[in-house]
Order: structure tokens, then sequence, then C-alpha cells
């Protein structure tokens, strides 16, 4: 469905975003601004910044930013539309009604319905958990020291011993067969209809917007499975969720613990530690690690201390790494996972333990070396060459060289012996003379000066004109949209130069015109560039000379070198003469 941009603006506007993040985030007026404890990241002193002003908000710890509807979508985990609708509802704004397609409306409807048939099963399941017919997988839960509390928080239940007693149930709530069928629940055969699960202790599984998508069940008794998972639908994606994320992504901490399976979420959660998750029936994948990787940058590995659990960890920690996130290593010996240990030795020794979690490097180190017997010469070749091989992962060479010391000092092998043998094979693999090397880094650091440099200008420059609107008709003759050549600037630039040319500010509305959530953050740090204040009339006219100098000299410098016309090369040299002479007057 597609909203006009009216309409988006109109819902926008209606919603004053000190008023919206005040219901979730406490916020103190400081100057002209609001601030409070970042919701995105763990963080001790407020840099979250809320703007009336300009409609914005802008952490000054994680880079986070956007309009009131990116917030709901970031902190929610909405789509646009579900924000927007959100946000519609919130200030009674009508929205004209979803145009599906037959077909699409047939699959929303279905969709809505298979919610509401899980939703009724996850109610189902808890109640036959509190009645006699479920004494005994009560019994087990309290064995395991899981509080009535924590029974409750989870929707745990249990699903009976009779294979057709919720089938039974639902269709005397007047639920179809065909889209019974579809939610995995039920076994459909000619001798008729049976329950997926019967005399298991069962663990709702919830989205990040805490609706039922599926089950876990765990089995009274002796028979196999021990563990079964609802099947793939079309609510439920075993590689795209993770059970527990719907508490730990409002968790703020600073990481989040990443756990075998539903006892040790749950354990770690009544323990206190609220940023527990687990993958569900299934290896971790890339989907799992993309969706942490929206709430956190630091994961901590809390599998069992067993072999499987050792394999799990070591195939879990590449695929975080690959895609930015940070992975240290819970030592959970003497016990087998979280909950033996909680039980064991309570929570302020477990939260010791993640605080000396273990680097994911070194506990692969230590993976390999269980591997060899060092005691034997050719074992031990074996392994250091292993070990020399892993280390040439950092391609940055002081990051490498941090590596080889603590690798040197954990694992005893001689620091000039290892620090030799990657120099060797790291200038082996790059193909070229060692003192190349450092002359390449140095350009390669004076270009991303240079880039910042510019970059910082043309943000200066933006927030500026936003705090100082009146500023466009002193410069506007000067400068202009096609001065930023980067993408993102110059769409923002001509935008903001489009709305001060009428008259209006609207640095919430600009962001509208973004889709992705990396678009949104970049957008709303253009416009909370920090601008000192207390600068004389003088000086401040010299920043903004500078400020406007150093944006169009980099679209010249960008013109000469692509340039193959010899008349626009001319004019190109003839306008960075007439640069040196421009000067801007703020009186």
């Amino acid at each position: 469905m597609y909203y006009s941009e009216d309409l988006v603006e109109d819902i926008r506007m209606k919603n004053d975003i000190v008023s919206v993040i005040s219901s979730y985030v406490k916020l103190q007026k400081k100057g002209s601004s609001y601030f409070g404890l970042c919701p995105f990241h763990n963080e001790k002193s407020p840099s979250f910044s809320v703007s009336g002003q300009k409609q914005m908000y802008y952490c000054f710890g994680c880079g986070e930013g956007g309009n009131v509807i990116t917030f709901i979508m970031k902190y929610e985990n909405y789509t646009f539309a579900e924000a927007l609708k959100y946000l519609a509802d919130r200030v009674g704004v009508d929205l004209p009604e979803m145009e599906y397609s037959k077909e699409a409306k047939a699959q929303a409807e279905l969709k809505t319905q298979m919610l509401s048939i899980n939703n009724e099963a996850g109610k189902y399941y808890h109640y036959l958990l509190k009645n006699e017919k479920g004494t005994g997988a009560y019994k087990y839960l309290t064995e395991r020291e899981l509080y009535d509390e924590t029974i409750k928080k989870f929707g745990l239940g249990y699903s009976g011993k009779y294979s057709g007693a919720l089938y039974s149930y639902l269709k005397k709530k007047g639920y179809r067969d065909d889209v019974l069928k579809e939610t995995g629940l039920f076994t459909f055969e000619e001798k008729g209809v049976k329950d997926k699960f019967w005399n298991r202790v069962m663990f709702p599984i919830m989205d990040v917007n805490n609706r039922v998508i599926g089950f876990g069940g765990r089995v009274m008794g002796d028979a196999k499975p021990k563990y079964l998972n609802s099947p793939e639908t079309k609510l439920f994606d075993k590689s795209r969720n993770l059970y527990g994320l719907n508490y730990a992504r409002v968790s703020r901490k600073s990481n989040i613990l990443l756990c075998e399976g539903y006892m040790d979420v749950i354990a770690l959660h009544q323990a206190g530690f609220n940023n527990a998750v687990a993958a569900l029936g299934t290896s971790f994948t890339s989907g799992h690690a993309s969706l942490l990787k929206r709430y956190t940058d630091e994961v901590v590995l809390t599998f069992d201390s067993d072999e499987a659990g050792v394999k799990a960890a070591l195939r879990a920690i590449p695929i975080l790494k690959s895609i930015g996130i940070s992975v240290k290593v819970i030592d959970m010996m003497p016990y087998k996972d979280p909950d033996d240990f909680i039980k064991a030795l309570g929570s302020l020794a477990f939260q010791k333990r993640i605080d000396t979690a273990q680097n994911s490097f070194l506990y692969e180190i230590a993976a390999i070396e269980k591997n060899y017997d060092r005691n034997d010469p050719e074992e031990k070749t074996e392994f250091y060459n292993i070990v020399t091989n892993k280390l040439l992962e950092f391609t940055d060479e002081l990051e490498r060289i941090n590596y080889v010391e603590a690798v040197s000092n954990e694992f005893s092998i001689p620091m000039d012996l290892l620090k030799t043998a990657v120099s060797k094979k790291a200038l082996y693999y790059s193909g070229r003379p060692k003192e190349e090397a450092p002359r390449t880094r140095e350009r390669m650091n004076q270009y991303k000066a240079k880039d910042d440099g510019i970059k910082q200008s043309q943000m200066i420059l933006l927030t500026w004109l936003i705090d100082e609107p009146k500023l466009y008709h002193m410069i506007k003759d000067y400068i202009s949209p096609s001065d930023f050549i980067e993408s993102i600037y110059h769409k923002v630039a001509s935008l903001l130069f489009e709305q001060l040319e009428h008259g209006e500010v609207n640095p919430a509305k600009i962001i509208n015109g973004f889709q992705q959530e990396e678009e949104h953050k970049e957008v709303a740090s253009l416009f909370n560039s920090p601008l000192n204040e207390n600068l004389s009339v003088g000086d401040k006219e010299k920043v903004l000379n500078d400020t406007i100098k150093n944006i169009k000299k980099n679209k010249l410098d960008y013109l000469s070198r692509t340039t193959t016309d010899i008349n626009q090369l001319q004019n190109i040299i003839n306008e960075q003469a007439d640069l040196q002479k421009m000067h801007i007057k703020l009186i």
C-alpha cells in the first residue's frame, strides 16, 4: 500500500517526537534539546538527544538517529507501514484501507487467522499446565527451579496426553481445517487428525513483537525426539527467529547472550540476565546473525561445555564475526550449561564469567590445540603452522601484532618465532616488498583524513543551515546542492535547499525520503554536527567561508580529475582562482 507524502507528513507532524519518545525514555531538558539514556545501546551518561525544534533524535554515543517514524520502527521492530499505523492510531488519524490483490488479501487473512490459532493454542497449553492434567509437567518445571512468575512470563504450558485434544478445542472455536493445517500444529491423515504435540512441556515461540509464531515441546518421559519444534510455516522461519529475542532486544545490556536451548534462556532470564536468546532447534545461521546485528555489536556465547557445544560455538563464531559482531565465549566448566551453573554457583558467579569471557579467537586456538600433542615435534610444528595461518585472518597489521602477542602469551609459543613466521607468510601472500606497505598505508590514511574532513565540512554547513535558516540567503549565490558530490549528502542538500528556498525548515521530513535504517542514521548525523556557539562574529564568518571553500574545492578537484573536455578544464581553473577571492560577510 502506498501512502501519499502529505499523509505521512501529516501523521509525523501530529506526533510530537518529544512526547512519543518520553513514553519510552526518561528525558530531561538541557538547553533547547532533551537528553536521556539511549534505548539502543548501554550507557551510563545520557548521550541520546531529542530535538523538538528539529523533530529528530540522535545519539552521540552510537550514532542512531531519525524522526518519530524511524524511532518507532527501530524500537518496536516495526515495518514502515506498522509504525505509521501505530502513530496514526495514537493521534486519531484514519489510514485508508490497505488495497490488496485478491491473492495478497487471502494471504494476509490466513496469517491473521494463524496468529489467532497460535495464540489460542498457547492459552490452552498454559491452562492445561495449571490444571490437574498438567501436574507432572508443572512438577517438572518447578523441579527445574522455575518460579510461577517465570512460567507465566514465557507462557509455558502442557500439551496433554491425548493426541486430538487441541484439535477438538480449536474446532469448537470455529477454525477451519484448511487454516489449522497451515499452522503445523496438526497431522492430517486418512485415519483422522492428530495433534503434533502431546504429553510435552510447551514453549511458545514469539517474534520480536510478542506474537506466538510457533512452539517447542519437551517430551515428558523417554519418547523421542526429546525436543520437538513446529515445522516451517508462513509465520515461522527457524533461521530468522531467536527464542527470547522479544525480551532481549529491550534489555539495554551491552551484549546479547547466545544459548543453545529454551531452558538455558529461561533460567538466565529468571536469574536477571534478560539479554539471553537461543536458536530454535537448528544450527546458528547468517540469518540469526543478521537479526542479532540489529540489536547489538557484541555476542557472548554461552553454549554447553561438552564436545557438541564446542563444535556449535566454533561454527557460530565466524558467522557472527563476518558481519562485524564482536564475539566472546564463556567458560562454563565444571558445569555443562548456564542452567546447571547458575543453580550451583548463582548469578553473581555467572556475571563474573561473563565479565571474564574469553576472546573468540583465543577460544578457537584453544580448541585447535586440543587436537595436537605438543610433546611430539611433528604435531607441535603442525599446530604452530595452523596458528600462523589463522593469525593471517587479521589484515590490519597492528591488530595482527596484538594477537600475535596474545597467542604467544596464552599458548607459550616463543614470541620471536611466531612474529617471524607470521611476517614471512604475510609478505608472501601480499606479493609486494615489505617497505611498500607503510607508504601505502600512509597514503590511505591521508586520503581517509581528507575524505573525513570534507564530510565534516558538509555536515557542519547542513546543521548550521537548520539552526540558522537566515544564512541560506547569504550563501545561496556561492554554493548549491551540486557542490555536495557524495550521493546521500547531495540528496539531503537538494531537499534542504528546496525547503529553505520556500521559507521552510523541516529536517524530519527529509528523513522520510530515505528507506534504509543506515540512511536514517547517516541523515540524522548530518543535522547534528556539533557547532561552537561561542564564536565571535569574525570567527564565525571565517569558519563559514572556510567550510564553503572546502566543499567547493572538493567538487572542483573531483571535476578536474574526471573531465576530458579542455574547455571545461579551463572553466574549472577559473573557478578555482575565483574561489580564493570568495568572501561572504555575515553583517
